[in-house]
Parts: C-alpha cells; structure tokens; sequence
C-alpha cells in the first residue's frame, strides 16, 4: 500500500466518526484493532467509543491538519472542537499502524481538557 491510500484510509475514518457511521467500522479497522490509549482490543471497542463521544459531545469535530505516512505508519495532527467550557480547540495527536489495508494499531497524545 503505498502513502496516499494510507492517507485517505486515516481520512474516511475521521469522517465516519464524526458522521457516527459505525459501519465503517469494520472496513477501516483490522479485526484485532489495539487501542493504546483505551487498552483495548477489536472493532466493538471503536463502536463503543464513537457511540460514547458523540453522546456526550454531540458538538465534536476533528479536523485533520497533517496527515504524514511512512512504511506502516500515519500520524495525525488534528484541531479538535466541542469538547472544552470555554470553547477553545484542543490539539490532537495520533499516530496509527497500517497492516493489509486497515488500521491495526493507534497510539494518541491529546491536550483536550474534557467537561
């Protein structure tokens, strides 16, 4: 898979979060998904996950600003909105690992300050 389908493979899936599209799901993360961050394993966790945000931040959106591949690897610096009292955007780091077409692994650093 060379950088530009990574690249757009990282892009459907912001816009399947934050159109709440959990079918996709299945088609941007490999089975065995890991989640760092939530210490989690498999695409019913993100289900979980997505479903959650948007209940309690129905306001939520995540621009990507930079999107950088490498070999296996995507990372992401996005803007993040909707998710401070205050109304200021927080920044989002993310870094992913690509095996057969789909995200198997993610690792995130954020200064989001949650309600």
């Amino acid at each position: 898979m060379d950088e530009h389908p990574k690249k757009t493979l990282v892009e459907r899936m912001y816009e399947a979060a934050m159109a709440g599209d959990l079918d996709a799901v299945d088609d941007i993360f490999a089975p065995g998904f890991y989640s760092h961050p939530m210490g989690t394993t498999g695409v019913e966790a993100i289900r979980d996950a997505w479903r959650e945000i948007r209940d309690r931040y129905p306001s939520l959106r995540v621009v990507a600003d930079q999107i950088v591949a490498e070999g296996d690897t995507v990372a992401v610096r996005s803007t993040v909105h909707g998710t401070s009292q205050t109304g200021e955007p927080a920044t989002l780091m993310e870094m992913m690992r690509i095996e057969n077409g789909r995200i198997a692994e993610l690792w995130a650093a954020s200064t989001v300050k949650l309600r």
